[in-house]
Protein backbone atom coordinates (compact mmCIF):
# COMPACT_ATOMS: atom_id res chain seq x y z
CA UNK A 1 0.00 0.00 0.00
CA UNK A 2 1.67 3.12 -1.11
CA UNK A 3 0.72 6.31 0.55
CA UNK A 4 -1.12 9.45 -1.27
CA UNK A 5 -1.22 12.60 0.39
CA UNK A 6 -3.89 14.87 -0.83
CA UNK A 7 -2.09 18.56 -1.11
CA UNK A 8 -5.04 20.20 -3.13
CA UNK A 9 -7.86 19.75 -1.01
CA UNK A 10 -7.28 23.26 1.00
CA UNK A 11 -10.42 24.63 -0.12
CA UNK A 12 -12.54 24.25 2.92
CA UNK A 13 -13.14 28.40 3.37
CA UNK A 14 -14.80 28.19 -0.29
CA UNK A 15 -17.11 25.27 0.77
CA UNK A 16 -17.98 26.74 3.83
CA UNK A 17 -18.79 29.82 2.08
CA UNK A 18 -20.90 28.02 -0.30
CA UNK A 19 -22.57 25.76 2.01
CA UNK A 20 -23.92 28.61 4.19
CA UNK A 21 -25.06 30.53 1.15
CA UNK A 22 -26.95 27.08 0.02
CA UNK A 23 -28.20 27.31 3.86
CA UNK A 24 -29.88 31.13 3.55
CA UNK A 25 -31.39 30.18 -0.54
CA UNK A 26 -32.83 27.06 1.01
CA UNK A 27 -34.02 28.88 4.23
CA UNK A 28 -35.56 31.89 1.74
CA UNK A 29 -37.24 28.94 -1.24
CA UNK A 30 -39.12 27.45 2.01
CA UNK A 31 -40.34 30.59 3.60
CA UNK A 32 -41.72 31.33 -0.11
CA UNK A 33 -42.87 28.48 -0.26
CA UNK A 34 -44.82 28.35 2.93
CA UNK A 35 -45.71 31.94 2.10
CA UNK A 36 -47.32 30.42 -1.37
CA UNK A 37 -49.09 27.95 -0.38
CA UNK A 38 -50.40 29.75 2.93
CA UNK A 39 -51.80 32.40 0.43
CA UNK A 40 -53.64 30.06 -2.02
CA UNK A 41 -53.89 32.25 -4.79
CA UNK A 42 -54.77 29.69 -7.22
CA UNK A 43 -53.13 26.38 -8.73
CA UNK A 44 -50.47 28.09 -10.55
CA UNK A 45 -49.16 30.03 -7.11
CA UNK A 46 -49.71 27.01 -5.58
CA UNK A 47 -47.98 24.55 -7.44
CA UNK A 48 -44.42 27.02 -7.58
CA UNK A 49 -45.07 27.36 -3.81
CA UNK A 50 -44.65 23.44 -3.16
CA UNK A 51 -42.09 23.49 -5.97
CA UNK A 52 -40.17 25.84 -4.01
CA UNK A 53 -40.98 24.43 -0.09
CA UNK A 54 -39.76 21.05 -1.83
CA UNK A 55 -36.58 22.30 -3.15
CA UNK A 56 -35.79 24.41 -0.05
CA UNK A 57 -36.03 20.93 1.88
CA UNK A 58 -33.85 19.51 -0.70
CA UNK A 59 -31.17 22.33 -0.59
CA UNK A 60 -31.10 21.80 3.12
CA UNK A 61 -30.50 18.33 3.08
CA UNK A 62 -27.65 18.75 0.46
CA UNK A 63 -26.19 21.43 2.65
CA UNK A 64 -26.15 19.13 5.50
CA UNK A 65 -24.98 16.55 3.83
CA UNK A 66 -21.70 18.86 2.13
CA UNK A 67 -21.11 20.07 5.92
CA UNK A 68 -19.30 16.21 6.45
CA UNK A 69 -16.95 16.98 4.33
CA UNK A 70 -15.14 19.32 5.80
CA UNK A 71 -11.92 18.82 7.65
CA UNK A 72 -9.93 20.37 10.01
CA UNK A 73 -6.32 19.19 10.59
CA UNK A 74 -4.02 20.65 13.18
CA UNK A 75 -0.31 20.81 12.57
CA UNK A 76 1.40 16.86 13.18
CA UNK A 77 -2.19 15.42 12.67
CA UNK A 78 -3.01 12.91 9.50
CA UNK A 79 -6.69 11.84 8.18
CA UNK A 80 -6.46 8.73 5.99
CA UNK A 81 -9.20 8.71 3.98
CA UNK A 82 -11.53 5.74 1.97
CA UNK A 83 -14.19 6.20 0.04
CA UNK A 84 -17.00 3.11 -0.12
CA UNK A 85 -13.94 0.81 0.89
CA UNK A 86 -11.22 2.40 -1.61
CA UNK A 87 -8.18 4.34 -0.28
CA UNK A 88 -8.30 7.63 -1.54
CA UNK A 89 -5.86 9.60 0.24
CA UNK A 90 -3.78 11.34 3.50
CA UNK A 91 -4.55 14.47 4.48
CA UNK A 92 -1.45 15.52 6.05
CA UNK A 93 -0.85 19.30 5.79
CA UNK A 94 -2.79 21.37 8.78
CA UNK A 95 -5.31 23.41 7.28
CA UNK A 96 -9.34 23.73 6.52
CA UNK A 97 -10.25 21.18 4.30
CA UNK A 98 -13.13 20.20 2.06
CA UNK A 99 -13.16 16.63 0.28
CA UNK A 100 -15.85 14.22 -0.87
CA UNK A 101 -18.94 14.47 2.00
CA UNK A 102 -19.13 10.59 1.51
CA UNK A 103 -15.47 9.71 2.74
CA UNK A 104 -14.82 8.19 5.74
CA UNK A 105 -11.64 8.57 8.05
CA UNK A 106 -10.14 4.99 8.96
CA UNK A 107 -7.58 4.93 11.94
CA UNK A 108 -8.25 1.32 14.03
CA UNK A 109 -5.79 2.43 16.80
CA UNK A 110 -8.20 5.08 17.45
CA UNK A 111 -9.46 3.80 20.52
CA UNK A 112 -5.91 2.08 21.70
CA UNK A 113 -4.64 3.51 24.85
CA UNK A 114 -0.75 2.10 25.59
CA UNK A 115 1.71 3.37 28.69
CA UNK A 116 3.12 5.97 26.09
CA UNK A 117 2.75 9.94 25.81
CA UNK A 118 -0.04 10.95 23.27
CA UNK A 119 -2.56 8.51 24.78
CA UNK A 120 -4.35 10.91 26.91
CA UNK A 121 -7.96 11.75 26.45
CA UNK A 122 -7.94 15.33 24.98
CA UNK A 123 -11.02 17.81 24.23
CA UNK A 124 -9.90 17.67 20.79
CA UNK A 125 -9.16 14.25 20.67
CA UNK A 126 -12.28 13.12 22.62
CA UNK A 127 -16.38 14.13 22.66
CA UNK A 128 -17.79 12.88 26.02
CA UNK A 129 -21.60 13.05 26.27
CA UNK A 130 -22.45 12.08 29.68
CA UNK A 131 -26.04 12.15 31.62
CA UNK A 132 -25.90 11.53 34.98
CA UNK A 133 -29.68 10.78 35.39
CA UNK A 134 -29.69 8.06 32.85
CA UNK A 135 -26.15 6.58 33.88
CA UNK A 136 -25.24 6.98 30.27
CA UNK A 137 -22.31 8.10 28.33
CA UNK A 138 -21.51 7.84 24.91
CA UNK A 139 -17.85 8.41 23.74
CA UNK A 140 -17.15 9.96 19.88
CA UNK A 141 -13.27 9.35 19.37
CA UNK A 142 -11.78 10.90 16.54
CA UNK A 143 -9.68 9.17 13.94
CA UNK A 144 -7.02 11.39 13.51
CA UNK A 145 -4.00 9.32 13.61
CA UNK A 146 -0.80 11.34 15.17
CA UNK A 147 2.55 12.41 13.51
CA UNK A 148 4.03 13.16 16.32
CA UNK A 149 6.83 11.50 18.50
CA UNK A 150 5.53 9.89 20.96
CA UNK A 151 7.30 7.60 23.32
CA UNK A 152 6.31 4.04 24.33
CA UNK A 153 6.66 2.79 27.64
CA UNK A 154 6.00 -1.24 28.15
CA UNK A 155 6.02 -3.17 31.07
CA UNK A 156 9.45 -4.85 32.79
CA UNK A 157 9.71 -8.15 31.48
CA UNK A 158 11.74 -10.83 33.04
CA UNK A 159 14.31 -12.51 30.67
CA UNK A 160 16.82 -15.03 30.78
CA UNK A 161 20.65 -13.45 29.85
CA UNK A 162 22.77 -15.64 27.61
CA UNK A 163 23.90 -17.35 31.29
CA UNK A 164 20.39 -18.32 32.12
CA UNK A 165 20.36 -16.16 34.90
CA UNK A 166 16.53 -14.38 35.20
CA UNK A 167 16.82 -10.76 34.72
CA UNK A 168 14.42 -8.32 34.74
CA UNK A 169 14.32 -5.50 32.13
CA UNK A 170 12.62 -2.51 30.67
CA UNK A 171 12.83 -0.70 27.77
CA UNK A 172 11.50 3.32 26.26
CA UNK A 173 11.15 3.29 22.83
CA UNK A 174 10.32 6.60 20.80
CA UNK A 175 8.86 6.34 17.89
CA UNK A 176 6.22 8.34 15.23
CA UNK A 177 4.45 7.03 12.45
CA UNK A 178 5.74 8.18 8.82
CA UNK A 179 3.28 6.51 6.12
CA UNK A 180 0.07 5.93 6.83
CA UNK A 181 -1.50 4.31 4.67
CA UNK A 182 0.99 1.18 5.86
CA UNK A 183 0.16 2.02 9.35
CA UNK A 184 -3.39 2.13 8.91
CA UNK A 185 -4.09 -0.97 6.30
CA UNK A 186 -0.53 -3.76 6.64
CA UNK A 187 -1.79 -3.86 9.85
CA UNK A 188 -4.60 -4.44 11.91
CA UNK A 189 -3.50 -2.08 15.38
CA UNK A 190 -0.22 -0.37 14.87
CA UNK A 191 0.12 0.65 18.08
CA UNK A 192 -0.70 -2.80 19.30
CA UNK A 193 1.62 -4.02 16.73
CA UNK A 194 4.82 -2.11 17.66
CA UNK A 195 3.99 -2.99 21.84
CA UNK A 196 4.26 -6.53 20.72
CA UNK A 197 7.14 -6.58 18.89
CA UNK A 198 9.09 -3.90 21.19
CA UNK A 199 8.71 -7.31 23.67
CA UNK A 200 9.86 -9.39 20.79
CA UNK A 201 12.85 -7.76 19.63
CA UNK A 202 13.79 -6.82 23.81
CA UNK A 203 14.06 -10.62 24.00
CA UNK A 204 15.85 -11.84 21.28
CA UNK A 205 18.41 -8.85 22.49
CA UNK A 206 18.57 -9.68 25.62
CA UNK A 207 19.51 -13.11 25.18
CA UNK A 208 22.70 -12.30 23.28
CA UNK A 209 24.51 -10.42 26.64
CA UNK A 210 25.18 -11.48 30.02
CA UNK A 211 24.19 -9.20 32.82
CA UNK A 212 27.08 -8.27 34.06
CA UNK A 213 31.16 -9.09 32.30
CA UNK A 214 31.11 -12.88 32.15
CA UNK A 215 34.42 -15.20 30.90
CA UNK A 216 34.23 -17.10 27.27
CA UNK A 217 31.07 -14.88 26.17
CA UNK A 218 31.00 -13.42 23.10
CA UNK A 219 28.55 -11.01 22.06
CA UNK A 220 29.36 -9.53 18.89
CA UNK A 221 29.33 -12.94 16.72
CA UNK A 222 33.09 -13.07 15.50
CA UNK A 223 34.13 -15.66 18.07
CA UNK A 224 35.87 -13.98 20.20
CA UNK A 225 35.34 -13.37 23.75
CA UNK A 226 34.50 -9.75 24.73
CA UNK A 227 33.39 -7.91 27.68
CA UNK A 228 29.98 -6.99 26.33
CA UNK A 229 27.38 -7.09 28.89
CA UNK A 230 24.10 -5.49 29.65
CA UNK A 231 24.91 -3.40 32.41
CA UNK A 232 28.39 -2.04 30.64
CA UNK A 233 27.53 -1.59 27.14
CA UNK A 234 23.83 -0.04 27.53
CA UNK A 235 24.31 2.35 24.48
CA UNK A 236 25.43 -0.38 22.19
CA UNK A 237 22.50 -2.98 23.59
CA UNK A 238 19.88 -0.05 23.03
CA UNK A 239 21.31 0.53 19.24
CA UNK A 240 20.89 -3.13 18.63
CA UNK A 241 16.94 -3.32 20.17
CA UNK A 242 16.61 0.10 18.43
CA UNK A 243 17.52 -1.75 15.13
CA UNK A 244 15.88 -4.87 15.79
CA UNK A 245 12.83 -3.56 16.29
CA UNK A 246 12.54 -1.12 12.96
CA UNK A 247 13.32 -3.71 11.32
CA UNK A 248 10.28 -5.32 12.24
CA UNK A 249 7.77 -2.20 12.54
CA UNK A 250 9.00 -1.04 8.87
CA UNK A 251 6.00 -2.26 7.29
CA UNK A 252 3.77 -0.96 9.49
CA UNK A 253 4.87 2.75 8.42
CA UNK A 254 6.35 3.32 11.96
CA UNK A 255 10.17 4.74 12.37
CA UNK A 256 12.02 3.96 15.59
CA UNK A 257 13.36 7.35 16.86
CA UNK A 258 15.37 6.03 19.97
CA UNK A 259 15.41 2.71 22.05
CA UNK A 260 16.42 3.24 25.76
CA UNK A 261 16.35 1.06 28.69
CA UNK A 262 14.94 2.59 31.30
CA UNK A 263 15.35 -0.48 33.94
CA UNK A 264 17.56 -3.29 34.87
CA UNK A 265 18.16 -5.21 37.58
CA UNK A 266 18.43 -9.46 39.01
CA UNK A 267 14.84 -11.14 39.08
CA UNK A 268 14.03 -11.41 42.68
CA UNK A 269 14.49 -14.97 43.09
CA UNK A 270 18.32 -14.69 42.93
CA UNK A 271 18.99 -10.56 43.34
CA UNK A 272 19.82 -12.09 46.81
CA UNK A 273 22.40 -14.46 45.96
CA UNK A 274 23.95 -12.33 42.93
CA UNK A 275 24.27 -9.26 45.24
CA UNK A 276 26.34 -11.41 47.71
CA UNK A 277 28.15 -12.69 44.96
CA UNK A 278 29.66 -9.27 44.07
CA UNK A 279 29.95 -8.53 47.20
CA UNK A 280 32.33 -11.72 47.56
CA UNK A 281 33.92 -10.44 44.21
CA UNK A 282 34.37 -6.95 45.60
CA UNK A 283 36.00 -8.17 48.90
CA UNK A 284 38.29 -10.37 46.90
CA UNK A 285 39.43 -7.60 44.54
CA UNK A 286 39.84 -5.04 47.95
CA UNK A 287 42.34 -8.23 49.46
CA UNK A 288 44.22 -8.20 46.26
CA UNK A 289 44.79 -4.55 46.22
CA UNK A 290 45.97 -4.35 50.03
CA UNK A 291 48.55 -7.52 49.39
CA UNK A 292 49.99 -5.65 46.68
CA UNK A 293 50.20 -2.96 48.93
CA UNK A 294 51.26 -4.51 51.83
CA UNK A 295 53.80 -6.56 49.70
CA UNK A 296 55.44 -3.01 48.44
CA UNK A 297 55.49 -1.51 51.52
CA UNK A 298 57.53 -4.38 53.18
CA UNK A 299 60.12 -4.32 50.25
CA UNK A 300 60.57 -0.79 50.29
CA UNK A 301 60.60 -1.13 54.39
CA UNK A 302 63.66 -3.85 54.20
CA UNK A 303 65.55 -1.67 51.34
CA UNK A 304 65.84 1.40 52.71
CA UNK A 305 66.79 -0.55 56.21
CA UNK A 306 69.69 -2.24 54.07
CA UNK A 307 70.44 1.33 52.15
CA UNK A 308 71.31 3.30 55.16
CA UNK A 309 72.99 0.36 57.05
CA UNK A 310 70.23 1.03 60.10
CA UNK A 311 70.43 -2.42 61.09
CA UNK A 312 71.74 -5.49 59.95
CA UNK A 313 68.71 -8.42 59.97
CA UNK A 314 69.69 -11.79 59.17
CA UNK A 315 67.16 -14.08 57.04
CA UNK A 316 65.25 -15.30 59.92
CA UNK A 317 64.69 -11.69 61.44
CA UNK A 318 63.88 -10.84 58.21
CA UNK A 319 61.13 -13.48 57.64
CA UNK A 320 59.98 -12.26 61.39
CA UNK A 321 59.70 -8.82 60.29
CA UNK A 322 57.89 -9.30 56.86
CA UNK A 323 55.48 -11.46 58.96
CA UNK A 324 54.89 -9.19 61.48
CA UNK A 325 54.48 -6.15 58.90
CA UNK A 326 52.13 -7.98 56.45
CA UNK A 327 49.72 -8.79 59.84
CA UNK A 328 49.99 -4.91 60.68
CA UNK A 329 49.29 -3.78 57.45
CA UNK A 330 46.68 -6.58 56.06
CA UNK A 331 44.75 -6.68 59.21
CA UNK A 332 40.89 -6.18 59.57
CA UNK A 333 41.61 -4.30 63.12
CA UNK A 334 44.11 -1.92 64.41
CA UNK A 335 47.01 -4.02 65.61
CA UNK A 336 48.03 -4.49 69.28
CA UNK A 337 51.50 -2.95 69.81
CA UNK A 338 53.67 -5.65 71.87
CA UNK A 339 57.36 -4.28 73.26
CA UNK A 340 60.16 -7.40 73.31
CA UNK A 341 62.40 -6.95 75.85
CA UNK A 342 64.00 -9.83 75.63
CA UNK A 343 65.96 -11.15 72.68
CA UNK A 344 64.58 -12.76 69.48
CA UNK A 345 66.19 -16.15 70.08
Amino acid sequence: MKERVLSKKKNGMAALSGILLLFVVSVAGIVAGSIAIARNSGAPMLVAGIVMLVAGIVLVITAFVLCGGLKVLKPQEALVLTLFGKYVGTLKEDGFYFVNPFCTSVNPAAKTKLSQSGDVSAPAAMLTISNNAANTSVEVNSNKISLKIMTLNNNKQKINDCLGNPIEIGIAVTWKVVDTAKAVFNVDNYKEFLSLQCDSALRDIVRIYPYDVAPNVDTTGDGIADEGSLRGSSEIVAGKIRDEIQKRVAEAGIEVVEARITYLAYAPEIAAVMLQRQQASAIIDARKMIVDGAVGMVEMALDRLSENHTVELDEERKAAMVSNLLVVLCGNRDAQPVVNSGSLY
